[in-house]
This record gives C-alpha cells, structure tokens and sequence, in this order.
C-alpha cells in the first residue's frame, strides 16, 4: 500500500519524471539511427552530424530534468493537481491540423498564420487581439528567415 509521500511524490513529480526519461529514450533513438549515416566533423559535416547532436542534446536535456524532478524536494499537496486543459489540447491540435491543410492549399503564409493564432489562442490569457498580433509577428519572421533568407521551397500564397 502506498504511503501519502508516496502518492504525494507521484502526484508532483511523475510528469517531470516520465518526460525527462522519454527525452532520454528519444535522444537516444536519434543517435542511433543517425550514427547509421556518416557523421562527418564540424568542418565537413555528413547527413548523420546533425541527428545525432541533436540527439546527445535531447539526452542531456532529458537527464538534467529527470534528475531535477527526483531531487526536488516534497512540498505540493494532492489537492494541487490540475486539472487537463482541454482548450489548449484542442487548439494546438487543431493548428497543426490547419497548417497541413492551408500549407497544401494556401501556402507559407497561411499556414504560419493559422497556427501560431490558433495555437495562441489555446492560452487562456491570451485575447483575441494578442493571438492576432503575435500571428502577425511571426507570420513576418516566418518570411524573413524561411522564404527570404534560407529559401525554403515552399511557395507563400498558392491556391490548391
């Protein structure tokens, strides 16, 4: 039977925790199939260079939060669980359900816009006006860095 420390520590840590190991297990999955490419070295790098950085990162990364989820210390009750924000779950699910679409039939631009606005909205504290000006923002930065500056192949306004 469990103790009310050990719920207690389930009910504060366990998503920390778990993430952290999942991070792990998916950094871990980068490097080994990235190591299956030629890694190249800094100054010449091959396809596998970047896969597998990222993934020692994602490792790192992974290590260092379930290590702080396992050393922090005891203070939260059960009564502070929260409960799932459904909105938000939607909204983000939603806007990369409205980048797919308007990404085929609309274009860069489109696309950018839906799901950053529609993601923003996913935030309870966010207005309507908030999403609109930080879609706005980023559908800017989106053109400036991806379509302009590395010139990425994907057209910013098509119609099917």
């Amino acid at each position: 039977m469990k103790t009310t420390s050990d719920r207690r520590w389930f009910s504060v840590h366990a998503r920390e925790y778990y993430g952290g190991v999942l991070m792990i297990l998916i950094g871990l999955g980068a490097i080994v199939q990235g190591s299956s490419y030629k890694i190249g070295s800094l100054t010449a790098m091959g396809s596998g260079f970047f896969p597998v950085s990222l993934g020692a990162i994602l490792v790192l990364l992974g290590i260092w939060i379930a290590g702080a989820a396992h050393l922090a210390p005891d203070e939260a009750t059960e009564d502070e669980k929260e409960p799932l924000e459904w909105r938000g779950w939607f909204c983000i699910l939603g806007s990369v359900v409205a980048f797919v679409v308007l990404g085929k039939y609309g274009g860069l631009l489109p696309a950018t816009f839906a799901v950053v606005f529609i993601s923003a909205l996913g935030d309870r504290e966010n207005s309507w006006f908030s999403a609109l000006l930080l879609a706005a923002a980023m559908s800017i930065v989106c053109v400036v860095v991806f379509w302009w500056a590395l010139q990425v192949q994907f057209p910013l306004f098509t119609w099917g």
